[in-house]
C-alpha cells in the first residue's frame, strides 16, 4: 500500500493546460458512500465487451471548482443527497487516460469518504450522458464485492473497503489504480 504525502494545502481546482503526452487534464472527485449497514454504493456501466464495470459516484471538476465541491455536487446529481458530511480524502487515483470524442484525457481522481444512514437514492438529477451510460446502481457489502467477477473501480476495491471499515480513514490518501 502506498501512502501519499500530506496533500498540497493550496487550492485544489481543476487546473488547465496539458497533461503528460499531450492529453487534456481531467481532475475528478468521487465519493466512497458507505451506509449505516457498512454497504458501499456503486454505479454500473457496460464495458465494450458487454461485461459490467462498477464505480463510486462522482465525476469531473468544473472550471474553478474544488475537488470537495465537485464531490458534493456530483453526489447530489447522481443520488439526490444533500447536506452530506463529506469526510477526508481516503484514496487518490493514479493517472490514467481515456478518449472521448477524439480527445485524450488524463484522469486524476480523488476519493472522499461519506457515511449516510440506510436509504434509497434518487437518480433523477443525472445528466443526459450519465443516464445514457449508467446501467444501474446498488449497495454492496465488502463480502459481495470480494465475490463478484465484475470489474470494480478502483482496482482492489474489496480490500480497500474492508480496510476502511476495519481501520477507519487513513491519515493520508492511499494511492489506488483507477
Amino acid at each position: 500500500m502506498i501512502i501519499l504525502p500530506d496533500p498540497d494545502p493550496g487550492p485544489d481546482s481543476g487546473g488547465d493546460g496539458e497533461a503528460a503526452g499531450g492529453s487534456v487534464p481531467r481532475p475528478g472527485a468521487r465519493v466512497v458512500l458507505v451506509d449505516a449497514a457498512d454497504r458501499l454504493l456503486l454505479f454500473s456501466s457496460r464495458n465494450r465487451d458487454g461485461t459490467l464495470r462498477w464505480y463510486t459516484p462522482g465525476g469531473g471538476l468544473r472550471p474553478g471548482e474544488s475537488h470537495r465541491d465537485a464531490a458534493l455536487r456530483e453526489l447530489h446529481e447522481e443520488t439526490g443527497l444533500t447536506e452530506v458530511a463529506l469526510g477526508p480524502e481516503v484514496w487518490r487515483g493514479r493517472p490514467w487516460t481515456t478518449e472521448r470524442d477524439g480527445v485524450t484525457y488524463e484522469v486524476r481522481q480523488r476519493y472522499y469518504l461519506a457515511r449516510v444512514p440506510v436509504l434509497e437514492i434518487d437518480t433523477t438529477r443525472m445528466e443526459d450522458f450519465e443516464r445514457a451510460s449508467v446501467t444501474g446502481h446498488r449497495w454492496w457489502t465488502a463480502r459481495e464485492l470480494a465475490e463478484t467477477a465484475d470489474l470494480l473501480r478502483p482496482a482492489g476495491l474489496p480490500r480497500l473497503l474492508a480496510g476502511l471499515l476495519a481501520d477507519g480513514p487513513p491519515r493520508r490518501p492511499v494511492l489506488v489504480d483507477g
